[in-house]
């Protein structure tokens, strides 16, 4: 069989015939909504480091039962917190046993696990009837999150939020609120950045294989672990965390960041997907993981009566954007996590945006932290007319559980978050071929390098994964 083909023609049934699907359709389980005065029975798929955080942010709102636990590497040291905490939920290795066994006895799910392998709990979990709490991005490919799209579509009364939890916190009430009110409008730039170290840096850029095989920890499933990608050797620098740094498994410093700097901009301004994507400038660029620094352009054309905007995306120690006259200083928000590299280091500007539109420019940080208009003296003088900002009703995770309750509807549901993450993955794909792609929004393909978009897709899911790919 032609293999250009054949790929070609599995991304045209899935993704452009309009979301007409070729696919047969699978059968969805009743949707059982938890009743306003219950709580919700929640599943945790993923244990540690940020996903016990998460599992203790949905604890604490007092909306939710802890019924099941799931982690393929049960029993390591950073599972140990959430098992001493909930000693008596039951647990499992495999997702799909967690299902098997419990499936009548869970109302949604939170999936806390690396960015590749969102995708078939997602789907498995839309199919069971599940609500679905995902970590950002939704997932690591473009087709990855249009499937996950046309599945939450196909059930909408089942809550599907993605995690960046900022979207339900002031900078989002704020942009939203000044947007309406006109303050923010005619907007042409937006910078995004993102220089704090990374993961990767300090890596060898040279590498001309996969870091060496070791021993697989005893308490880890890693066959498992690797879910519906290709086989890769274990090494210790492919997981906890690790796997952020590798294209085949992560999405760099703009698919963990992106969503916390760009989310409000990108649904308020309603940018949808972008019609070129440009990787302006790469530093030690490589096959394997991320760059050290990386330059990327997306270019959004006009909607309605708003003008065409460009994101300029900066990552990289080294690689700062220009920064306007009376920018002030960079504070770091007191509610914005560390970065991930395990050490904290000073910063010369904090994760944030520069949002450049005709008549005012703003800056704001990251996640939950609020805009504000620059310089200081244009602030002074618009300080009169700026609209309240209304409190937010509930936190993130409290959102979710109302919305699995038909409380409320969620703020990040995947038909927003969708898109959002489709431009992660625009801009990764940039990022691996160090090139320039033109896209086009409305049949959902690249039109200028048949490589480009081949990786919408990427490689075939390992052999007995692919129910997960059927809408």
């Amino acid at each position: 069989m032609d293999h250009h083909f054949s790929r070609r023609s599995f991304l045209k049934k899935s993704i452009l015939t309009g979301g007409a699907m070729a696919f047969a359709s699978s059968s969805f389980a009743d949707v059982i909504m938890a009743r306003p005065n219950e709580r919700v029975n929640l599943a945790a798929v993923g244990i540690g480091n940020r996903a016990a955080e998460i599992l203790l942010e949905f604890h604490k709102t007092g909306l939710c039962n802890i019924v099941a636990l799931c982690d393929v590497d049960m029993g390591a040291k950073h599972t140990l917190g959430i098992l001493e905490k909930f000693p008596d939920v039951p647990r499992f290795q495999d997702f799909r046993q967690m299902f098997d066994k419990m499936g009548n006895q869970i109302d949604a799910v939170s999936v806390g696990v690396p960015d590749f392998s969102h995708f078939p709990i997602t789907m498995m979990a839309l199919d069971l009837g599940k609500h679905v709490y995902v970590e950002k991005p939704m997932a690591r490919t473009f087709l990855e999150v249009e499937l996950m799209m046309q599945k939450a579509k196909k059930n909408p009364k089942l809550a599907t939020q993605m995690g960046n939890q900022g979207h339900s916190e002031a900078n989002y009430f704020q942009f939203k609120a000044w947007k309406e009110a006109g303050i923010i409008k005619d907007v042409t730039k937006i910078v995004g950045h993102m220089n704090s170290p990374r993961r990767w840096h300090g890596w060898d850029v040279n590498i001309k294989n996969f870091p060496k095989t070791e021993e697989i920890p005893n308490s880890l499933d890693w066959d498992l672990w690797q879910m519906h990608t290709m086989g890769h050797n274990y090494n210790k620098d492919f997981i906890n965390g690790q796997w952020r740094c590798w294209f085949d498994f992560g999405m760099g410093a703009l698919g963990d960041w992106g969503a916390h700097i760009l989310d409000t901009a990108h649904e308020f301004l309603e940018l949808g997907l972008p019609t070129e994507v440009s990787a302006e400038k790469l530093a030690g660029h490589n096959s394997f993981f991320f760059p050290m620094s990386s330059t990327i352009r997306f270019s959004f054309p006009k909607r309605k009566k708003m003008p065409a905007l460009d994101i300029m995306w900066h990552d990289g120690v080294d690689n700062l954007p220009p920064i306007p006259e009376g920018y002030g200083v960079s504070g770091l928000d007191p509610n914005i996590p560390p970065p991930s590299t395990g050490k904290l280091e000073p910063v010369k500007l904090n994760p944030g945006k520069i949002i450049y539109s005709k008549d005012l420019t703003f800056k704001g940080g990251s996640h939950a932290s609020t805009l504000s208009i620059i310089p200081e003296d244009k602030a002074k003088d618009m300080a009169s007319r700026l609209p309240e900002v209304p409190a937010s009703p509930s936190n993130h995770f409290a959102n979710f559980l109302k919305a699995c309750k038909g409380q409320e509807k969620t703020r990040s549901p995947f038909d927003i978050a969708g898109p959002l993450s489709q431009v992660f993955c625009l801009g990764v794909i940039a990022q691996r071929l160090n090139t320039k792609i033109v896209f086009d929004p409305l049949k959902k393909e690249i039109v200028n390098d048949k490589f480009a978009n081949g990786l919408l897709i990427g490689p075939p899911p390992k052999k007995g994964w692919e129910q997960y790919f059927v809408v």
